[in-house]
C-alpha cells in the first residue's frame, strides 16, 4: 500500500445552501420579463416592489438598490455585454438568457456602482446558486472574476473601438446604444461630437419623476408644498420631486386632480392650446389619446376655455386608461375607441387638432431604457405610413382657420420633420406655424418653425412639435 493511500482523506465540506437575497432576486425577476416576455421595466418593476413590501421583505432602501440595480443594468446593457463578451470563451450569443441576465446584474454591480468589489462578485453568485444551479453559478463566478479585473474606464480601453478609426461605434459602446440608433439621434440633432455625448449620456441618466397640476384643479404651489418637491423648469403646471419622491403618496395625485407627465408632454398640449385662432374655440380633438396624459392636461385647459375636448383611442384598453385619467374633469368632455385613421366625426368639426402618434420611442429612452435594444430601423417603415395617415386625418379634422399638433416622442427625422414634409407638400391649404414663441422661456429650440426638445437641453423627454394651420 502506497504512503498516499494510507494517508486519511479530508472530510467532505458540509454543502452550504445559497443565500437567498430578495432584492437581487427580484432584480433578477424582472429582468427575465423584460427579456420573456418583452415587458418594460416601469411597469413591471413597481408590482414587484409592492408585492416585496407587502410580504416584509423590503424597506425603502432595498427597494432603492432593486430600482438601481435593474435600470442600471438595462441602461448599460449594451456595454456590460460587450465586457462579458471579452470573458467569455464562447460567443454571447451562446450564453444562456438567464445566466447572461445575472452576469450583467454582477458587471453592473462590479462597474456601475460603488458596490465592494467582493460583495459584488459573491452577490451574483449566490444569486446564480438560487436561480440557476451550482454548476452554472461556477461559471458566473468565472466570468465575474476577469471581470473585477479592471473598472468601467479600463474595459472601454479595452472593448470600444478608437473614435477616430468608428465615431459611431465608439460612442455606440461606450453609452450603450445600438449603432444605429447613435446614427439617428446624430443626424437630427447635428453638430459635433460634445452634443451627441451629452445627449447619449442624459440618456443614461436617472430621470426625475415630474407632475403635472390640472389646471382649475390643483396648482404647482399645492404640489410645492410636497416634501423634496421644486419647481418646474418650463410649464407652469410642472412640480419635480426629487430622489426618493413618491407620486402616489402626494394627496392630489391620487385624487386625479394632478398626474405625473414630463414637462415636455406638458409643453406640447400648452403650445396647441396657446396657438392663436381666429373664430370659434369650442371643440378639440386628441386623436391618439392613450395613455391620456395630455388628453387629461388638453380637458383642464378647455374647461376653462368652455370648450370641449373630444379624447379617441384606437386600443379599447387605452381608450380605459384615458378615461380614467379624464374622470373628475368638471368641463364637458367625451372618450371614445376610434381608429385616428378612419374617424367617425366629420371633417372640419375641430378648432385644435393634437395627434401624438405611435413611434418608436426614441425620445423616452431614459425612461424605458430597454426600449432601445428592442426597436430596429425597420420598425420606421412600420410605422411611417400609419404616421402620414393620422396627420392627414388631423388636417382632415380641422376647420379652415383652425390648428393641428403633430407630436411624436422620437427625435428621428423619418419621425418627425419628414412626415410633415410628405404630408404638407400634397396639402396647400396649410401652413406651418412658428411653435417656438408659444414655449416661453425654453432655450435651445433652433430655427424652427418646428420645435425638438432634447434631454441634455432641456431636462425633458425628446419630444418633437409641428404646429400646423389649415388655411383653406
Amino acid at each position: 500500500m502506497s504512503e498516499q493511500s494510507r494517508r486519511p482523506r479530508k472530510p467532505a465540506k458540509p454543502y452550504r445552501r445559497p443565500q437567498k437575497d430578495p432584492v437581487r432576486i427580484l432584480a433578477f425577476e424582472a429582468l427575465r420579463a423584460v427579456d420573456e416576455r418583452d415587458a418594460y421595466a416601469n411597469l413591471v418593476l413597481p408590482p414587484l416592489l409592492r408585492k416585496a413590501r407587502e410580504k416584509g421583505d423590503f424597506d425603502a432602501r432595498d427597494a432603492a438598490l432593486a430600482t438601481e440595480l435593474v435600470y442600471g443594468t438595462l441602461r448599460r446593457q449594451g456595454t456590460y455585454d460587450a465586457v462579458i463578451a471579452a470573458c467569455v470563451d464562447r460567443p454571447l450569443g451562446e450564453v444562456d438568457p438567464p445566466v447572461l441576465d445575472v452576469l450583467s446584474l454582477g458587471a453592473h454591480q462590479l462597474l456601475g456602482t460603488r458596490i465592494p468589489t467582493h460583495a459584488a462578485v459573491s452577490s451574483a453568485v449566490e444569486l446564480a446558486r438560487v436561480v440557476l444551479g451550482d454548476g452554472r453559478a461556477k461559471f458566473v463566478n468565472a466570468v465575474l472574476r476577469k471581470v473585477a479585473q479592471d473598472d468601467l474606464d479600463g474595459w472601454l480601453e479595452k472593448v470600444a473601438p478608437p473614435y477616430d478609426e468608428d465615431p459611431e461605434d465608439h460612442l455606440a459602446v461606450v453609452h450603450s446604444h445600438p449603432r444605429w440608433v447613435v446614427s439617428a439621434l446624430w443626424d437630427s440633432l447635428g453638430g459635433g461630437r460634445a452634443g451627441i455625448e451629452d445627449l447619449l449620456e442624459a440618456d443614461n441618466e436617472r430621470p426625475e419623476v415630474t407632475l403635472v397640476a390640472r389646471p382649475g384643479r390643483a396648482t404647482a404651489e399645492e404640489l410645492l408644498r410636497e416634501e423634496a418637491a421644486v419647481p418646474g423648469r418650463w410649464s407652469p403646471y410642472a412640480v419635480r420631486l426629487a430622489e426618493g419622491g413618491e407620486p402616489g403618496a402626494v394627496p392630489a395625485v391620487r385624487e386625479g386632480r394632478a398626474g405625473v407627465q414630463d414637462e415636455g408632454s406638458q409643453l406640447v398640449a400648452l403650445a396647441l392650446a396657446g396657438a392663436p385662432l381666429e373664430g370659434s374655440d369650442r371643440m378639440w380633438l386628441d386623436g391618439c389619446a392613450g395613455p391620456g396624459g395630455k388628453a387629461a392636461l388638453l380637458a383642464a385647459l378647455a374647461t376653462e376655455r368652455g370648450a370641449t375636448l373630444l379624447a379617441a383611442e384606437k386600443q379599447p384598453h387605452r381608450a380605459g386608461l384615458v378615461a380614467r385619467a379624464l374622470a373628475g374633469n368638471p368641463g364637458p368632455y367625451q372618450v371614445i375607441a376610434a381608429d385616428g385613421t378612419r374617424p367617425p366625426w366629420r371633417p372640419g368639426t375641430f378648432d385644435r387638432v393634437l395627434m401624438d402618434v405611435p413611434c418608436t420611442g426614441l425620445g423616452a429612452l431614459r425612461r424605458r431604457p430597454e426600449a432601445r435594444w428592442r426597436r430596429r430601423p425597420e420598425d420606421l417603415d412600420n410605422f411611417a405610413p400609419l404616421q402620414r395617415a393620422l396627420l392627414r386625418t388631423a388636417l382632415d379634422s380641422v376647420r379652415v382657420g383652425g390648428v393641428v399638433g403633430y407630436a411624436t416622442c422620437s427625435p428621428h427625422l423619418a419621425e418627425t420633420r419628414a412626415v410633415v414634409a410628405d404630408v404638407l407638400k400634397q396639402r396647400p391649404e396649410t401652413e406651418l406655424i412658428d411653435a417656438r414663441p408659444l414655449l416661453p422661456g425654453v432655450p435651445a429650440l433652433g430655427e424652427g418653425p418646428d420645435v425638438q426638445l432634447w434631454p441634455h437641453l432641456h431636462g425633458t423627454d425628446a419630444m418633437y412639435l409641428a404646429l400646423i394651420r389649415r388655411t383653406a
